[in-house]
């Protein structure tokens, strides 16, 4: 397998049916629009040669029939399929014109070739008039008319777009990650200090013949702030064979590829095997060490073609492109699926992207921002400039993704361009070009991404877990609830280290949850509404967690009241099944639920208020969770066990309250 994907090739014809010196040119004899023989026996002798790859020759012959017959009409449309063939368009366009010229009426589909050769060179106005001819023909073949329109389309919007361009100044990545090589594939952790892209190596294992083979590799490269420091090998990861289009979590510490199958069967070492084609692996990062990668198997791989996968920073979503593989072994119709990962920890079906996403023709080079929502890929299957370009769409609040956007000139061009990569921050963006000026081959740029086309705005928490008693560090999962919906939006794990990080989008209210087992939950709240988030300033957390004893305490500081009521408040739901799943979990636990005030107004009504908001949570536990009444009681202490003195607005705050204590375990 070859993962890259060069960003500049020009297509032998840019539709379904002109190739090789077409049929329609080779006519029996007497029905060619020429009566001169020479020019003929020409054309025939060229058709041979052409047969046999023997191109210099083919090329000798046409010219000698256009010689011989100035107006020999299948000549020049001979010559201009050759040309195309040889990806030289602008050399065959004047051959296709000449042979219209002669005799519009003759091989008509000229004006379809014309018109692909004419989109390539990046003449749209001119491309749109030809697709427009075959669109309004009358006796034309219905695939050729249904791709004309396509193409019309496509014309049109690119003619609009060069007429009004994109703000765009690529800026190469640097020596850290490139080299005289071929880099592509870009991936980055969402704190920006972490990057990891694919590069293109000459195999030490020659092909058959003696032929040069090449490999693809992982290569990581660490910022010091300013640039990216000099790549260093996955040597864990990488094998003798093929591995690309890596995708990493949030913090870093867990990777998806895609390696493909070699001819013995193996995906680049024999104990790396799979399901067929292409397969997902996945590699975990252990004291700074990638695990031996492992595939990830069913419901995501199967016989088909499996691959560019990209995890989403919720840590339980995972989109991916999938073709179907022909009987003939061809890669047909590549898709954007989507599978997301349980409550029992693995991926569930896969599902397919809606139609106004995916077309009958190539979705690939799938990216999910860190903010969840914002989705960019290539297609060549929406209007566009011309091979692959660059789209992006947002899920909207029902679910639905909305459609897509071409990313405009010059960011997409007549040629192919994939694997964009849009920072954690959403200014910056990565892609992969052999544009002059380079250190060799494909490398990685990167450029400020116009603001109508950037992501929704994020930050991140960093944070550590720990024993609060020994102050040892402790892995631990990390949940964050949008309090309104009482949605899970983000699952991850803090490392051996304690350490985590997880991305946060802007403009909602949070509920954090860290657990542990044979731990005490905690839990906490923060809001980004109407705050601007500062990507540069993320949240800093020191988590302790204290052991399941009697008498320890654990604040419910996402359990709300309304003022002087006892009430529970909708957003209360998340952290309150939370509690219930910690019970059940520890079923011989006994806990004592406790309701605090401050020492503000009435002291009687106070104790009233913090009972009657200690029994609003024992109720709700019990009538929602099925918990015996037994496991639990309820107290208000109204102010008489102030967590702070009661001298300050803010310290008052924090003693209205709500609390459980473990009384038996």
């Amino acid at each position: 397998m070859n993962l890259q994907k060069h960003l500049y090739h020009l297509i032998l014809v840019f539709i379904l049916y002109s190739v090789t010196l077409s049929a329609q040119t080779f006519l029996p004899p007497g029905a060619y629009t020429s009566t001169n023989k020479k020019a003929i026996k020409y054309l025939e002798e060229s058709k041979k040669y052409f047969g046999m790859r023997k191109d210099v020759e083919a090329e000798k012959m046409i010219k000698k029939a256009i010689e011989e017959d100035p107006n020999f009409v299948e000549a020049y449309s001979a010559y201009a399929d050759f040309l195309m063939s040889k990806g030289k368009p602008a050399l065959a366009i004047p051959n296709y014109e000449k042979a219209l010229q002669i005799n519009p009426k003759i091989l008509f589909d000229n004006h379809f070739y014309l018109g692909g050769a004419y989109f390539i060179t990046e003449q749209y106005d001119k491309a749109a008039k030809e697709f427009e001819i075959i669109t309004t023909a009358q006796r034309v073949n219905p695939n050729t008319k249904d791709e004309a329109s396509r193409m019309l389309k496509s014309a049109l919007f690119a003619a609009d777009a060069v007429k009004h361009p994109k703000p765009f100044k690529p800026i190469n990545a640097g020596s850290g990650i490139n080299t005289d090589l071929d880099e592509y594939f870009p991936a980055i952790t969402a704190d920006n200090t972490t990057f990891l892209f694919t590069r293109r190596l000459e195999s030490p294992y020659p092909g058959p013949g003696g032929m040069k083979n090449y490999n693809e590799d992982f290569y990581e490269s660490k910022s010091d702030g300013k640039t990216w420091l000099d790549a260093h090998p996955l040597r864990t990861v990488n094998t003798p064979g093929n591995e690309g289009a890596p995708t990493l979590s949030a913090d870093g510490n867990y990777m998806f590829f895609a390696s493909c199958l070699e001819a013995d069967g193996t995906y680049g070492s024999p104990d790396r095997k799979g399901y067929g084609s292409c397969d997902i692996f996945y590699s975990a990062k252990v004291n700074g060490i990638w695990t031996k990668p492992v595939n990830i198997g069913p419901p995501i791989n199967t016989a088909n073609w499996e691959t560019q996968p990209s995890f989403s920073s919720d840590g339980k979503t995972l989109y991916f492109v999938r073709g179907m593989i022909s009987r003939t072994g061809e890669i047909k119709d590549p898709n954007i699926y989507v599978s997301t990962i349980g409550d029992d920890g693995k991926f569930g079906d896969p599902i397919k992207l809606p139609d106004n996403i995916n077309t009958p023709r190539n979705e690939e080079s799938v990216f999910i921002h860190p903010d969840n929502i914002t989705l960019y890929f290539s297609s060549d299957g929406h209007p566009g400039m011309g091979m692959n370009d660059i789209f992006v769409t947002k899920k909207q609040t029902d679910g639905q993704w909305s459609e897509p956007v071409n990313l405009g000139y010059p960011i997409n061009t007549s040629a192919d361009e994939n694997s964009l990569l849009v920072g954690p921050d959403g200014k910056i963006a990565y892609y992969a070009s052999n544009k002059a000026g380079g250190f060799g081959g494909l490398d990685i740029y990167m450029f400020e991404m116009p603001e109508d086309l950037k992501p929704e705005k994020i930050t991140y928490v960093k944070g550590k877990v720990y024993d609060a008693i020994t102050k040892q560090p402790l892995e631990a999962v990390i949940e964050l609830y949008d309090i309104e919906s009482a949605q899970n939006i983000n699952r991850s794990y803090s490392t051996k280290k304690g350490d985590f990080l997880v991305t946060l989008t802007a403009n909602k209210n949070y509920m954090a949850n860290v657990a542990k087992e044979g731990y005490l939950y905690y839990s906490d709240n923060f809001s980004l509404k109407n705050v601007v988030a500062d990507y540069n300033k993320p949240f800093q957390l020191e988590i302790p967690l204290l052991p399941i004893d009697t008498g320890n305490t654990v604040e419910l500081k996402n359990v709300f009241f309304d003022v002087n009521k006892w009430d529970l408040k909708p957003e209360s739901k998340a952290e309150l099944e939370k509690l219930i799943s910690f019970l059940k979990k520890n079923a011989n636990l006994k806990i004592e639920l406790s309701g605090h005030t401050d020492n503000s107004g009435d002291k009687k009504f106070n104790f009233t208020l913090s009972t009657n908001r200690a029994k609003a949570v024992y109720d709700y536990v019990i009538t929602n969770g099925k918990i015996p009444a037994n496991r639990l009681s309820y107290k208000g202490y109204a102010d008489t066990k102030p967590k702070v003195p009661n001298n300050s607005p803010e310290n008052k705050a924090k003693n209205r309250r709500t609390e459980f204590k473990v009384t038996a375990k």
